[in-house]
């Protein structure tokens, strides 16, 4: 199927197969402006990831929440974002992703400023959940406007910035969370982690009305809101059993719900697989997981950010509820981490991952797994009066296997990915990220509750001691099993680029 290009393009630059551009495609100054409008929109909303996490004990005294509400506040966000996510390019394909993404973008503007003006934990947690679904319908359309902003042989890198944007926003998040609240902006407190994306929404906004094409799929793509209702059923009868659980002392219904939910989402799953058999256009292609590059990419993908979302919950709550240490001190202690992470995402995206391959995510991952270890042994001997240097080793070494992983990993696994799929391959890599990320807040973070339940003492370090050893256990298993996993990747990241340019696109 042949592309519509607007005709004032430079030769080289063309909407991908399936797409049809409904405005001038920017190039040169015009482009970069555009991405980077887009790139502001994703910030504010990889930001708002794990920007509370930092705020949620202050947030525990203001509201008065529950640990299992913290948890929720924490995952509703990625949750209603992965079930939304796929439907939201869907939209995006039939309505236009320009006109899909603004009308994220001002949602996603107005939930931040409802949940900087909550007045309980529980309206916290449903304005959460409805930030992420304006996400979902924002985000698809970032990642297929690059699809069609950028030709193929370029792609690859183009999504290899978004991959890195969204790592290390994830670790700023912290950080800029403990300054916005610790700074108290107009007696705001914790509230401004959220009010601040209203001016920087604004801005993006007004960005993407001038610089952002319009484009839509040469087809018409069914919105399947039966499967979208029925994955979000199953998601739900999961996790939400899993994060209220321990809270309710673990009734029967419990596990009930649970193997429900497994029954649900593997009902689902056969039905995609049907549905793409038949020749109809399925919510999730399956067939995308028989490439043993993107099946095993999107399994790294989830290893990442169960491990990233779940470490960086108990990491805040044992800094602050445990040694007692102050917002801004949680906060600046994550700056190593952030450093490291920079500066190691952009070494493993451009000189390693050309160089050595895939073996570029396994050193990533052992080399986080070595700073989990160092952090294990900086808690087994910390107190309440514990400098922050004991802990800077661990955060420098943890950011530079994170930053190796997580920029280089799109590239991998989309490198075997047919181009003409490619916007269904980075929606799919998405989702699993952002619901690995929700699994990894209510399994973790049950279970690290669990045990400071389990050593009730009137000396905090003493109860969340033992529970941070145990979380950064399963974070070393987590990665362990990454190093494994990333074997399975294709040997270098260029292959989609050399088969872009020998099928003529």
């Amino acid at each position: 199927m042949t592309a519509t290009v607007a005709v004032d393009e430079p030769a080289g630059v063309q909407a991908p197969e399936g797409a049809v551009a409904r405005s001038p495609l920017p190039y040169g100054r015009a482009r970069t402006i555009a991405l980077l409008s887009l790139f502001l929109a994703s910030t504010m909303e990889l930001l708002d990831t794990t920007i509370v996490n930092v705020a949620l004990p202050t947030i525990e005294t203001g509201l008065r929440a529950s640990a299992a509400q913290l948890q929720w506040m924490v995952a509703a966000y990625p949750l209603a974002f992965a079930v939304g996510l796929i439907t939201g390019s869907r939209l995006g394909d039939l309505w236009g992703r320009k006109k899909v993404f603004l009308a994220g973008l001002v949602g996603f503007t107005l939930m931040s400023a409802a949940c900087g003006f909550a007045p309980d934990a529980s309206a916290l947690v449903g304005f959460r959940a409805l930030q992420g679904l304006a996400a979902a319908a924002m985000i698809p359309q970032v990642l297929s406007s690059l699809q069609v902003m950028y030709a193929p042989h370029e792609r690859a890198k183009a999504m290899g910035m978004f991959t890195g944007l969204a790592g290390l926003s994830a670790v700023l998040g912290p950080v800029i969370g403990a300054l916005l609240t610790e700074a108290d902006l107009g007696g705001l407190g914790w509230r401004s982690i959220f009010l601040v994306n209203v001016p920087f929404g604004a801005l993006a906004v007004v960005a993407a009305l001038r610089w952002v094409p319009e484009s839509v799929a040469t087809g018409r793509p069914r919105v399947d809101l039966r499967g979208v209702t029925v994955l979000a059923a199953g998601l739900l009868a999961v996790l939400y059993p899993l994060t209220m659980g321990r809270e309710l002392g673990w009734p029967a219904w419990v596990y009930a719900a649970m193997a429900a939910g497994a029954v649900v989402l593997g009902v689902f799953a056969r039905s995609q697989v049907r549905a793409e058999r038949a020749g109809r256009e399925p919510l999730v292609a399956t067939s995308l997981y028989r490439g043993r590059g993107f099946a095993a990419g999107s399994a790294l993908n989830a290893l990442l950010f169960l491990a990233m979302s779940s470490y960086f919950l108990c990491q805040t709550v044992y800094l602050q509820a445990g040694l007692g240490w102050s917002v801004l001190k949680a906060g600046l202690a994550g700056v190593p981490f952030a450093l490291t992470t920079t500066m190691f995402a952009g070494v493993g995206v451009v000189v390693l991952a050309p160089r050595i391959g895939r073996r570029v995510l396994q050193v990533g991952a052992l080399t986080w797994a070595a700073g989990a270890v160092l952090f294990a042994l900086a808690v087994h001997g910390a107190d309440s009066g514990t400098s922050v240097w004991s802990f800077v080793p661990a955060f420098v070494v943890a950011g530079a296997g994170f930053g190796l992983m997580v920029s280089p990993i799109g590239v991998f696994t989309l490198a075997d990915v047919p181009v003409d799929k490619a916007g269904s391959a980075s929606g799919l890599f998405s989702t699993t990220g952002q619901l690995s990320g929700a699994a990894g807040v209510a399994v973790v973070g049950s279970v690290f509750f669990s045990v400071v339940e389990s050593h009730a003492s009137s000396v905090p370090v003493e109860m969340f001691r033992p529970a941070m050893e145990v979380a950064l256990a399963i974070l070393v298993g987590l990665m362990l099993v990454a190093a494994v996993v990333a074997r399975q990747l294709p040997a270098m990241p260029v292959a989609a680029d050399r088969a872009a340019g020998s099928s003529g696109h």
